[in-house]
């Protein structure tokens, strides 16, 4: 077939981005941008962008380049500045081109291998013009067809001669992939297979020996034998709560948890070719004893801290990452503490004998059953956050999925029950619970799996909609099937570790609101759980389901390093007393360190702001209405940013007036209301919300107040407490749609270290 038009790749400095909406032109013949990819390391970090341009057009950037040298704009700048002094390089693509970097080792060579292909289009004439293609060389095409906007994906046997033809024949390509392998393929293979692909893995594998940054599993024990656990969890990091239990896992459960916590998401380890590095080690804690005391009366708090105190005694020096996927359904709470959310609380608040604060991550607990998942969404919302998770310190992690590829041949006629991005038919939430007391849980969503519905209503829990992980009896299998909030949880403590290892300094407290403020709601979420024009009260629904969405890990990342995002770690006291009463005392100011010109010049484009704010509470559970001086929390913290023109001495005034009332008002937010979530947010000890309005109106809201609200330490003087120190994590990030303004630059001049101004309340 013959070529109209070529492959090209840009290439920006390093550590700026491109200016890629100036590398389309919609006019046809069409200029089209196929795929956008990072490489490089961090303080060197390259983006690059492949561009389809048509013969027609092969002049395009030639004149852009011209125009910049020769001609100024209206602002008496050089015409085409931000794309042209984005640009470091040009040059024809290659194979490498279209393929994310971290596949690369995976490109095929002489063998042929299962490749996606990412068309650039996802209109009827151009997947015939690609079928003609292959059948003009006589490809393998693999089953199913998937339709993106403007992006179509089909799955073709090829090995790298081949997808070079298809490049130089082919108008069409926009990137490969590795078509992945589902958790069924590993679970049918023979042991001894399974074994070699565990041996393929380990060979890609780096561990650092060295690594004080720990995982705790507290569940059923853990198989150390594993081969892929053996490295990373020594017999010393085996504990268990009754020593007659042993430190053996004698359900499974714990080791399941293990291999999700030490590789992420350990199938797409296995389907990637890449290089593994392991940032962290296993600890192993048995708090569910065997059979036959299989389901005793117990004081699970008592052994969920017992279990923590033996890890912190064997290694105290390590940042200890606590993950818990052990919950119960005998009561329902309705979000009020218990004695083990209570307890769990207490001991990673960092404020009692136990010393340290710590990061607990916690299953939200699972919807089960299938008159459930036939009522899916609707049984969701009604199936709450099982104890302990509604916890105030803790990471609560719920499910949401992304699998929806159901392959055996046996399940034709079945169907994936929760669509492609939505929440996961597991997934407990808070939605039953009082919105104006208890905390949003769950508050972050991972993969969970999903559940297949098949004629007549038949539900079937398909390998092909499940996760995969490391098998307790390695003897007779390397790999089993692994789902729900436990997976989930699993995956956020792997993820909270990769954060604790690129920032040691960090906080529990930071390394939570990290995870939070890299959240974001799926398409799926929104389209079910969001009217078309969504309230306040729409969004304060979808958080009761959905949380703060889905974490990335490259968001988390990215937000600690970024230049435009201020992460603060500091200390405050929340109360005092004056003339023998207790008062309120201290509130922090920030001046954040904005561009302004810049943003101004931006008048009514639009930007958003997003404000973060974590901290642990010392908890008071006691139910004595759970009110005035009977709060479950000891203090509670809240942000407020000033409104656009607010001058500062206002501001303060206001956030002084707020810091002295005893309640939470409505209108709280000063003139203007460009929050989405609003006073729904202050609820728990994390809260978050999103800044949305025109980057002119962003210019002047530059100020924000961290101040107390009520609590038990000042509320009840008589135990001691009321003139107790606090800690909190403040991240505040901003970002434009407009890709051609370079708002990094005058951010990073200014940001250095972010202090906070302290106040004292009058």
């Amino acid at each position: 077939m013959e070529r109209h038009g070529a492959y090209i790749d840009f290439v920006s400095e390093p550590g700026f981005e491109l200016a890629i909406k100036s590398l389309e032109n919609r006019s046809s013949p069409p200029i089209r941008l196929l795929n956008i990819r990072k490489e490089g390391p961090n303080e060197a970090e390259k983006t690059m962008a492949t561009v389809y341009v048509p013969h027609q057009k092969r002049g395009y950037f030639l004149k852009k380049v011209k125009e910049y040298t020769e001609e100024v704009n209206r602002n008496n700048q050089f015409k085409n500045k931000a794309l042209v002094e984005s640009i470091s390089d040009i040059r024809l693509s290659v194979l490498e081109s279209f393929w994310r970097a971290d596949e690369r080792p995976s490109i095929p060579g002489d063998e042929p291998i299962w490749v996606e292909v990412w068309l650039s289009s996802d209109h009827d004439e151009v997947i015939e013009r690609f079928h003609a293609l292959l059948r003009e060389r006589q490809f393998s095409l693999g089953e199913g067809l998937i339709k993106f906007p403007e992006r179509a994906v089909e799955v073709i046997l090829a090995n790298r001669a081949q997808l070079e033809y298809l490049i130089d024949a082919s108008d069409d390509i926009a990137e490969f992939r590795l078509a992945k392998e589902v958790a069924s393929f590993f679970i049918e293979l023979e042991n001894r297979n399974q074994l070699e692909k565990v041996r393929e893995l380990l060979a890609r594998v780096t561990i650092d020996r060295n690594s004080n940054i720990a995982v705790t599993i507290l569940d059923s024990g853990v198989n150390s034998g594993h081969l892929l656990l053996r490295p990373s969890l020594e017999d010393a990091d085996l504990h268990t709560v009754d020593i007659e239990w042993g430190t053996h896992d004698h359900d499974g459960h714990g080791t399941l948890m293990a291999g999700t916590a030490l590789y992420g998401d350990l199938l797409e380890a296995l389907n990637s070719g890449a290089p593994l590095q392991i940032v962290h080690r296993l600890e192993s804690v048995k708090i569910l004893p065997p059979p036959p005391d299989e389901n005793p009366r117990k004081l699970w708090g008592y052994y969920t801290s017992q279990g923590i105190s033996r890890v912190r005694i064997q290694a105290p020096g390590r940042k200890h990452i606590l993950c818990m996927a052990v919950t119960s359904t005998d009561d329902s709470d309705k979000g009020r503490p218990s004695s083990w959310s209570g307890e769990i609380d207490r001991v990673t608040s960092g404020y009692g004998e136990d010393q340290g604060q710590q990061l607990f991550i916690v299953s939200a607990g699972n919807v089960e059953g299938s008159d459930n998942f036939r009522a899916y969404p609707e049984s969701n919302l009604t199936n709450e956050v099982h104890d302990p998770g509604q916890a105030w310190n803790v990471l609560t992690v719920g499910a949401y999925t992304e699998k929806v590829r159901i392959t055996h041949p046996t399940l034709r006629d079945y169907e994936p029950i929760a669509p492609s991005g939505g929440l996961s038919p597991f997934s407990t939430t808070s939605n039953t619970w009082s919105p104006r007391i208890w905390p949003i849980k769950p508050e972050i969503l991972l993969e969970g799996g999903n559940v297949a519905r098949g004629p007549n209503g038949s539900i079937f829990a398909t390998e092909d909609l499940r996760l995969l992980s490391t098998c307790y009896d390695p003897q007779t299998a390397q790999f089993l099937p692994f789902e729900a909030t436990s997976a989930a949880a699993a995956q956020a403590s792997w993820m909270a570790a990769q954060v604790q290892g690129r920032y040691q300094d960090a906080w529990p407290e930071t390394i939570r609101g990290l995870l939070v403020h890299a959240a974001q709601w799926t398409d799926a979420m929104k389209e079910r759980f969001l009217p078309d024009s969504a309230s306040k009260g729409d969004y304060a629904k979808l958080l009761r389901i959905c949380g703060y969405g889905v974490p990335n890990l490259d968001r988390a990342l990215y937000c600690a390093a970024n230049s435009l995002t201020l992460v603060s770690q500091a200390e405050l006291q929340p109360y005092d007393k004056k003339d023998g009463r207790p008062i309120t005392r201290d509130m922090h100011l920030y001046r954040l360190p904005w561009p302004l010109d810049v943003l101004r010049d931006l008048g009514a484009s639009k930007v958003e702001m997003r404000v973060t704010l974590s901290y642990f509470i010392e908890p008071g559970p006691g139910e004595i209405g759970w009110q005035d001086r009977y709060r479950y929390p000891s203090h509670a913290l809240r942000f407020s940013v000033n409104g656009p023109g607010e001058e500062e001495n206002d501001f303060v005034a206001r956030i002084n007036r707020l810091a002295r009332d005893d309640g939470e008002h409505p209108g709280t937010e000063g003139s203007g209301d460009h929050w989405v979530i609003g006073n729904a947010r202050n609820v728990g000890s994390i809260h978050s919300d999103i800044w949305q309005g025109s980057a002119a109106d962003l210019a002047t809201s530059n100020l924000i107040g961290i101040y107390p609200a009520v609590g038990w330490w000042r509320e009840r003087p008589y135990l001691g407490k009321w003139n107790r120190h606090c800690r909190y994590s403040l991240i505040v990030s901003i970002t434009t749609p407009v890709e051609t303004v370079d708002i990094y630059t005058p951010v990073a001049v200014q940001v250095g270290v972010a202090i906070p101004i302290e106040v004292v309340v009058r």
